[in-house]
């Protein structure tokens, strides 16, 4: 019964959008935008994660006419829900809608992570950027420990870019679950011996760049 229930989550269903597996972000991102398309004004939502979310603009009252018969208009303001037509308001409805459905979609670490961004094209962008964006920079096999370890310091400076903050374990994990089978045998030291909490990514780099020949070898 438990497992039945877990697959209906996963799926999603009317009323609960599917949950994002960080195994598999790319099978995610395809079903919830399938639930975005079958929700009301679901290709303006799609709208909101893809070209970002609309703006309100500014606009300038009408005060009256001037004695020539021209239209006499106040100082410029910013525009509220209220000055929008009903197209835009359908708009801008779509965007909290956007982020509803993509916040309810996170685990809670992952939630915790992006937290701070309210506008859903942030969120789905950051969201592809820590797991997607981890998937492109794995260690292949063969490949030089220093180009792996640039591209991997990349992603990290993307991460901080954007605000968004990772504990040390989660990014050491990241660093070395992502490594090639060639080096399985010093990734297994380092989880025994050196603890994936209490150091950090540049320090793992230094300890396998020593051991580079031996994982050739492998």
């Amino acid at each position: 019964m438990s497992s039945n229930l877990d697959d209906i989550q996963a799926a999603g269903s009317d009323t609960r959008p599917p949950m994002l597996d960080r195994t598999d972000y790319e099978s995610w991102s395809q079903r919830i935008r399938l639930y975005y398309r079958g929700k009301e004004n679901g290709l303006q939502i799609l709208q909101s994660i893809d070209q970002g979310p609309f703006e309100l603009g500014t606009t300038r009252n009408t005060l009256g006419t001037t004695p020539e018969g021209g239209v006499l208009l106040g100082p410029e303001r910013p525009r509220t829900y209220e000055d929008l037509s009903d197209t835009e308001k359908k708009r801008y409805d779509a965007d909290v809608r956007a982020t509803n459905i993509v916040l309810q979609g996170l685990p809670k670490d992952i939630y915790k992570l992006i937290n701070h961004n309210i506008k859903a094209k942030a969120i789905w962008d950051n969201i592809k950027m820590l797991l997607a964006g981890s998937e492109n920079h794995s260690c292949t096999p063969g490949e030089n420990i220093n180009a792996y370890y640039v591209r991997f310091h990349k992603l990290v400076n993307d991460i901080r870019n954007i605000r968004m903050t990772m504990p040390n374990i989660q990014l050491n994990s990241k660093f070395v679950n992502n490594m090639s089978p060639e080096w399985d045998r010093f990734v297994t030291a380092i989880k025994l011996n050196k603890g994936l909490k209490e150091t950090n990514h540049e320090q793992l780099y230094a300890y396998l760049k020593q051991h580079e020949k031996h994982a050739a070898q492998d």
